[in-house]
């Protein structure tokens, strides 16, 4: 018999939750848990049982946010002066800026 396998915390996690969503939610979740620097099953665990996520600035989130602003600057350059911008665009635009305002402190 193989050798149980433990989390970080000493926790033998045996349970598997699955469930379906949207590919537009797909693509939230992802943009969510990128900036987050959590991986996927930490992100998703925290938000389920209402924890916080605290974001901790690495080389990897600060990637993802950069990347996040040029796709962000490249959507509102071709959003007409007219147009309306997309519930999904403000969605990550607000999400961007709670993680920067988070990571504000770590610079002082």
């Amino acid at each position: 018999m193989s050798l149980k396998a433990y989390d970080g915390k000493g926790r033998w996690r045996n349970k598997t939750v699955a469930f379906r969503i949207s590919p537009e939610e797909d693509d939230q979740l992802e943009t969510a848990v990128r900036l987050s620097g959590l991986t996927k099953q930490d992100y998703i665990t925290r938000r389920l049982l209402c924890r916080d996520v605290v974001v901790q600035g690495n080389p990897r989130v600060y990637k993802a946010l950069r990347n996040e602003l040029v796709a962000v600057l490249s959507e509102l350059q071709r959003i007409a002066p007219r147009d309306s911008v997309d519930d999904d665009l403000l969605d990550i635009i607000n999400l961007i800026a709670m993680t920067m305002e988070g990571m504000k402190g770590e610079c002082q």
